[in-house]
């Protein structure tokens, strides 16, 4: 009979203040696959993760920058577009000779006044130029801005007046834009003459860059925004300046209405305009007064053959119940004008309706009138 082993077992009736630790769970199964990579690659597959994450950065915040230098760029051509880009210009940089000029400046009366101001308090407005492929610039506006400069410079050789403020037009823009915007400046300005008007409407009819159809089509273009009876105006100088503009030496100083009836009498007969050219050309004239002089001694009666050109008939002086009248024809681009006029009274009637007239426009017509009557010509619109 074997002998049986007994073994005690003690079974604490209370637990211990120090459980023993639990044992470690094992692995999962389930851990992403990434992180059994991570514990399991080498220093230089992590340096290789982490230069790709920062290639990958830098190639973000590149492409970043390149949108924002597109959305600068757009705005820079677009501001550049309205001339609001100024930078200032040297004077030996910037050329006039893409577009043809409308003013005499040569002969302008308002360039002192003007070089006055910029030495007083500098030029509030910017000419505006073209940048050429070459990097010098070309002027779009500002003439006699630029002259006044240029004048300055020569007269005091300050080097504030060695550059101009100018604000710089994107490239690219057609010939017939920057023309308009030539134009339309000056536009504004009174003291622009129609004979300077109209000469660059010639100019810019014979320009083969600007695939102009003739002097219609040019003032139609060019002084669009100038009203119909203007651009008629425009039209018959250019008329004129064809048949003799050649042989005029101030033909930006004569009068609106000397124009017109010279323009109107040359067009009667093909051996008037031969004849006045002749005069011009035996005469020497000098200066401005002596020129008019002899276009207005040219519309006299007995100068030429036919009619005065502001007059479709010679005026006739009649005695109606014993009051003296005086009756004559007026012929205007917009038609012939039948005229009465006696002692406190003078009618003018034609097939016209004055009804639709703005009443302020009438009563700037009517000041004007009457303001030529008193000053003997006819001021420039």
């Amino acid at each position: 009979m074997s002998k049986r082993r007994v073994f005690d077992i003690n079974f604490p009736s209370e637990p211990t203040s120090d459980p023993a630790p639990a044992p470690s769970p094992a692995p999962s199964t389930k851990d992403d696959g990434a992180s059994l990579a991570e514990a399991r690659r080498g220093p230089m597959a992590t340096a290789i993760s982490e230069n790709a994450e920062a290639l990958k950065a830098r190639a973000i915040t590149e492409q970043n920058i390149r949108a924002e230098n597109d959305r600068l760029a757009h705005e820079f051509v677009r501001l550049k577009k309205l001339g609001l880009v100024v930078d200032r210009i040297p004077l030996d940089q910037i050329a006039t000779s893409k577009l043809v000029r409308d003013r005499a400046v040569s002969r302008d009366p308002e360039l002192e006044e003007l070089k006055a101001s910029i030495r007083s308090i500098g030029l509030s407005n910017p000419i505006r130029v073209e940048e050429a492929a070459d990097g010098s610039y070309q002027l779009i506006q500002g003439f006699r801005r630029l002259s006044a400069y240029r004048a300055l410079l020569e007269e005091t050789g300050a080097a504030e007046y060695a550059s101009i403020p100018a604000g710089l037009i994107a490239k690219g823009e057609d010939l017939q834009g920057l023309y308009r915007r030539m134009v339309d400046e000056n536009l504004v300005r009174r003291d622009i003459s129609f004979a300077e008007m109209a000469q660059l409407a010639l100019s810019y009819a014979q320009d083969p860059e600007t695939d102009c159809d003739g002097v219609e089509d040019a003032v139609a273009h060019l002084y669009g925004s100038a009203g119909r009876q203007k651009r008629s105006y425009i039209r018959h100088f250019a008329e004129l300046l064809e048949m003799i503009g050649a042989h005029l030496r101030f033909a930006e100083a004569i009068p609106r209405a000397l124009g017109l009836d010279l323009k109107k009498k040359l067009a009667e007969g093909d051996d008037l305009a031969p004849g006045l050219i002749q005069q011009l050309q035996a005469s020497d004239v000098r200066s401005e007064e002596a020129e008019l002089a002899m276009l207005r001694a040219f519309l006299s009666p007995g100068a030429g053959s036919g009619p005065t050109a502001r007059q479709g008939v010679a005026p006739e002086r009649t005695t109606e119940t014993g009051v003296a009248k005086t009756t004559l024809r007026c012929s205007v681009p917009a038609g012939t004008v039948r005229c009465q006029a006696r002692d406190g009274r003078i009618e003018l009637a034609m097939e016209r309706d004055f009804s639709v007239i703005d009443r302020y426009r009438l009563e700037g017509a009517i000041t004007a009138f009457f303001a030529a009557l008193e000053d003997g010509d006819p001021p420039l619109e």
